[in-house]
Formats: structure tokens, sequence, C-alpha cells
């Protein structure tokens, strides 16, 4: 195994929670910033603003379980974002409602994403018994097709997170600048906004490294040993 790919399989999981704590320390940090308007209030805002009238805009249990559903139209906000007033809550939920732009306007990654939500579905109910398989090929010869079919399996969810970069980067995006032009935000407490989104996608980042080391630690593992 190559050092750097033991470095990426090693250190990606202490990097993913070092970047999920430092979300955590930014989100609570900026949750002490003021601001006018709740997440929902924000959400609303947002989405009347760019005409879309037919998202709901709903509260759900847990924390930064946020999310926008394309399906059933709905912004989903966590317990921490749908009645706060804070700067966080408003990044957060203008972040989600960013997504249901990209919805309305038919930007093509976030149709790509959902095209592949089945084929993520069946590669990880696939990836078990696969992943069996592997280590049973990794100490024999094995059969080759099932090697060539764990590395394909294990490519879905790495190009699924390939895919969700640039849609979760220009939901951000979308949310900042309408945050910035309809004066929610002052530009002191944007920075904010800006931070606590930028931690949050990095999330998606390290996910995206994870599974691309996967894919590689498998393919040497399997694909070198049948030479």
């Amino acid at each position: 195994m190559s050092p750097l790919l033991l470095l990426m399989i090693i250190g990606l999981p202490l990097a993913s929670q070092a970047v999920a704590k430092a979300m955590q320390t930014r989100f609570v940090r900026f949750s002490q910033d003021p601001m006018p308007f709740t997440g929902a209030e924000t959400a609303l805002r947002m989405l009347h603003e760019n005409g879309i009238y037919d998202v709901k805009v709903v509260p759900t249990g847990g924390q930064l379980t946020d999310h926008y559903d394309p399906t059933a139209k709905i912004v989903a906000l966590s317990e921490l974002v749908y009645a706060r007033a804070n700067v966080a809550a408003c990044a957060v939920a203008a972040h989600e409602c960013g997504h249901a732009v990209q919805h309305a306007t038919g930007y093509p990654m976030l149709g790509l994403r959902t095209l592949m939500i089945p084929l993520l579905n069946f590669s990880n109910r696939a990836m078990p018994a696969l992943s069996i398989g592997g280590a049973m090929l990794s100490s024999s010869n094995g059969l080759p097709v099932l090697a060539y079919a764990l590395i394909a399996t294990l490519c879905v969810p790495a190009l699924f997170s390939l895919i969700t970069l640039p849609v979760e980067f220009n939901a951000s995006n979308r949310a900042l600048s309408w945050m910035e032009k309809s004066g929610i935000t002052t530009p002191k407490n944007h920075d904010g906004a800006q931070k606590a989104l930028w931690w949050a996608a990095m999330t998606y980042v390290i996910a995206a490294l994870g599974s691309i080391a996967q894919v590689i630690f498998w393919a040497q593992r399997l694909l070198h040993r049948r030479r």
C-alpha cells in the first residue's frame, strides 16, 4: 500500500472528526449573533423572493438534520434552525432554500444527483455482501467478476459524493448572494454566515475524499493481487 493511500485511509477519519467539530463550534459561535428573522422566516422570504410558492418550510427533529426534499418540495429545518433568530440559523435555512432554487431553475447537477439516488440505494444494499466477498478475494484467487463488481459498487457513492460538491457549494453561493442583496445580513455578520456555510461544505469534501480513498484501496488490494 502506498504511503499516500495509507495517509488517506488513516488521516481522513481524523480529518472528518476535526471538520465536524469545527463546524459545530462555528455554528454555536454564530448562533450567538442575533438576527431579526428566524430560520423559518428567512427560508420563506428567500423562497418567495425567488418566485417559489409551492415549497413548504417545516420543522424536523434532531440537530443539523436540515435538508431539502425535491420530491415532496419541502425545506425541513432542524430544531436549532427553524425557530431560532441568529446568523447561523438564517445561513443554514437560506442554504437549504438554495437547493429549492436549484430545483426550480433546473440546475443540472441537482437533477443528476437526484437521478443517482436509486443507484446509490442499490449500491448501499449490495455493499455488505460484496465487501465480505472482497475480503475473501484478498486472501485467495477468487472470482474476478466479484472483484470488479465490488469496485464498481464502490464507485457509485464516490461519484455521488463528487456530484454533491458543486450542488452544495452552489446552494451556499446562492444563499450568501441572496442574504447580502436582500439585506438579511450586514457586512459584519455576513462574514459569520459565510464561515458557517464554508465549514458545513468541508464535511462534503472530506466525505468525497473518503469515498475515493475507499475505491483506490480496494482497487489496489483486489486487482493488483490478480496480476
